[in-house]
C-alpha cells in the first residue's frame, strides 16, 4: 500500500473517531441531566453516590416487581400429564407445543386426533 493512500486512511479513521467521540458526548448529557435532577428531586448528595459507588452498589437495572433468584435456583418444572397416546406405540403428547410426528402422519392419513384422547 502506498505510504500516501496509508496516510489518508489513517486521517480519515482518526476524523471518525474524533465525531464517533463528539457523538457519545453529545448521548450523555441528557443523561447527566437526568440524574442530576433526580439527586435534586431525592436530596442525594455527591458524598452518599461516593459511598453507594464504593460499597459497589448493583448498577444494572432489575425490572420492578420481581424478586432476585438466589444463585443457582432454577424455576421448577412442572409435568403435566399427557393428553394423547399412540396406540401402537404408546408414545404420549401432552398437547403443548409442536404435534409429534405420529400424530401429523395418523391425521394426515384421516384419522382424527380425537381419537388418540387418552380416556381416564
Amino acid at each position: 500500500m502506498p505510504k500516501e493512500t496509508y496516510l489518508a486512511l489513517q486521517a480519515q479513521i482518526k476524523r471518525l473517531q474524533d465525531k464517533a467521540e463528539s457523538v457519545r458526548v453529545k448521548q450523555r448529557q441528557p443523561v447527566i441531566a437526568s440524574i442530576v435532577r433526580s439527586m435534586h428531586d431525592y436530596s442525594i448528595t455527591l458524598d452518599e453516590l461516593k459511598n453507594a459507588i464504593a460499597k459497589g452498589v448493583p448498577t444494572t437495572r432489575k425490572s420492578p416487581g420481581r424478586p432476585a433468584a438466589a444463585k443457582g435456583a432454577t424455576k421448577p418444572v412442572r409435568q403435566v400429564a399427557p393428553k394423547y397416546r399412540h396406540p401402537d406405540t404408546g408414545e404420549t403428547w401432552t398437547g403443548r407445543g409442536k404435534p409429534p410426528r405420529w400424530l401429523v402422519a395418523a391425521e394426515a392419513s384421516g384419522a382424527e386426533r380425537d381419537s388418540f384422547l387418552i380416556k381416564d
